[in-house]
C-alpha cells in the first residue's frame, strides 16, 4: 500500500519544510487544496520544483472547466490531478482525456458520490477511485463508509482512501485492499513527522 501525506493550511515555505520531513517515506505528496487555494499554481511548480522525483498530487478538485484546470495543474509540474465524482460525465472525460494526452494521473474523489453515480463512473477504470470522509465530519464514521462502500468498486484498479485516516484504521484499510491511504494530520501535526510518516509506512507494510 501506498502512502499519501496531504500538506495544507501552511505557507508554501512551510510546505516545503514538512515535505522534507516526509519525503523517505511518502510515495506521494499532495498539496492540498487549501494551500493552492491561498497561493495558486505557484505552490505546485515550487514544490515539484523543490522535489523533482516526487510523486506529486494537487488536489484541485475540479468540477467543471476540466480542460483548463487540468492542463494548468500539469503544466505547472503535478503528476496526479482531481476531479469530484459528483462532476459531470463528460467533464470527467475530458479529465481522463487531458490526463491521457499528458501521461498524468487522475483521481476520482467519491466525497458524498451516490451508489448510482459511483456506477456510473465505471468507464474511468483506469483512474484513481478516492472514497473520501470529509474532513468536517471529524474522522467520525470513516469505517462505515469503507464497509458500506468497497463491494460497489470492484470494477476499479486503484482505490484511494481518505478523510481521518489513523493508525487505528489501517487494518481496515489493509483488509479492503485499498492501494493508497491519504494521511494528514496525523502526520503534518505530530510533534515528530518524520517518526510519524515511518509509522504509518511500517503499519502499512505490515503483513499482519
Amino acid at each position: 500500500m501506498k502512502l499519501q501525506v496531504a500538506v495544507d493550511r501552511v505557507s508554501i515555505e512551510k510546505a516545503i519544510d514538512i515535505i522534507r520531513e516526509v519525503e523517505e517515506y511518502a510515495d506521494i505528496v499532495e498539496i492540498g487544496t487549501s494551500l493552492i487555494k491561498d497561493f495558486g499554481l505557484e505552490s505546485v511548480r515550487r514544490i515539484k520544483g523543490e522535489f523533482p522525483n516526487k510523486i506529486i498530487l494537487a488536489d484541485i478538485k475540479t468540477v467543471d472547466e476540466a480542460e483548463y484546470e487540468f492542463e494548468a495543474v500539469y503544466n505547472a509540474g503535478a503528476d496526479i490531478a482531481t476531479v469530484l465524482g459528483g462532476s459531470s460525465l463528460e467533464t470527467l472525460r475530458i479529465c481522463k482525456r487531458v490526463a491521457n494526452k499528458y501521461n498524468k494521473d487522475y483521481l476520482i474523489d467519491l466525497i458524498e458520490v451516490s451508489y448510482e453515480k459511483q456506477e456510473a463512473l465505471k468507464e474511468f477504470s483506469d483512474g484513481i477511485i478516492c472514497v473520501h470522509l470529509p474532513s468536517d465530519n471529524g474522522g467520525i464514521g470513516l469505517e462505515d463508509l469503507i464497509n458500506s462502500t468497497i463491494g460497489n468498486l470492484k470494477d476499479f484498479n486503484r482505490l484511494a482512501v481518505a478523510g481521518g485516516v489513523s493508525k487505528d484504521s489501517i487494518s481496515t484499510i489493509k483488509k479492503a485492499n485499498f492501494d493508497i491511504a491519504i494521511v494528514g494530520g496525523a502526520i503534518t501535526k505530530s510533534e515528530n513527522i518524520k517518526e510519524a510518516t515511518k509509522a504509518f509506512k511500517v503499519l502499512m507494510e505490515d503483513d499482519k
